[in-house]
């Protein structure tokens, strides 16, 4: 009898049991925190390894995760484009939906990118405009098509992803909704107002980024093309 009503009990608890991570096929998330120093990520290297240890504590560790971040041109180093470091596609949220099918995809109107799958990889929704704090801006450096944002002499990518003082970088809003020159863009809506973590904060944003399960062809540091567009 104990037998029989320890095996029911084992039952009724797996039954109850969450979906683990692994069953989520996730590619694709939004970082639920940043390392806290504001744009400060030790380069594009440390960002990377902050994707990765997200992505670990929640049971993606065996996949290749980079940050879809952009880099400058800087000291015979060429530029960085955010679209050239995570693989071909396609990507999925935690939920198991579809967010592009490949970079093309990812960076037409037809993503799907709102607040509701932009999801962190935990699975959770984050802050958006009207909530309190609102929190999408998200870090990406890039133009509307991935490529590495130039901007104006002042414009520093926050020194490529090393500084947490002065500069700025370009960021979009998660939630698709805001001000800026391209309100509405996922990855590149206006500039930040500085690069330390109040700067971030002060603007609607809280130092989060994307980050990306690559498939092999995403190299981390590939040369960017030319164009600025």
């Amino acid at each position: 009898m104990r037998k029989a009503i320890a095996v029911l009990a084992a039952l009724a608890f797996a039954g109850a049991a969450p979906v683990s991570a692994q069953d989520a096929d996730m590619s694709f998330f939004i970082t639920s925190a940043g390392p806290g120093d504001g744009a400060n990520l030790d380069g594009l290297a440390g960002a990377d390894q902050h994707c990765e240890d997200l992505a670990y504590a929640a049971g993606f560790g065996d996949l290749r995760w980079r940050a879809y971040l952009s880099a400058l041109e800087s000291n015979g180093t060429m530029a960085v484009n955010a679209r050239d470091r995570i693989g071909s596609g396609p990507w999925y949220n935690f939920s198991g939906d579809m967010i592009a099918r490949d970079v093309t995809d990812l960076h037409s109107d037809d993503a799907n990118l709102t607040k509701e799958s932009i999801l962190t990889e935990k699975g959770s929704i984050v802050n958006g405009r009207g909530d309190d704090p609102n929190m999408h801006d998200l870090m990406t450096g890039s133009n509307l098509d991935g490529t590495a944002y130039v901007g104006d002499e002042s414009y520093t990518a926050c020194d490529n992803w090393t500084s947490n003082g002065a500069g700025s970088t370009r960021v979009g809003h998660h939630d698709r909704q805001g001000g800026g020159e391209n309100p509405t863009s996922w990855n590149s809506a206006h500039n930040s107002r500085g690069c330390s973590q109040t700067d971030l904060q002060g603007s609607g944003g809280n130092g989060f980024f994307f980050c990306f399960a690559t498939d092999g062809n995403g190299a981390p540091q590939q040369a960017a093309r030319t164009e600025n567009d």
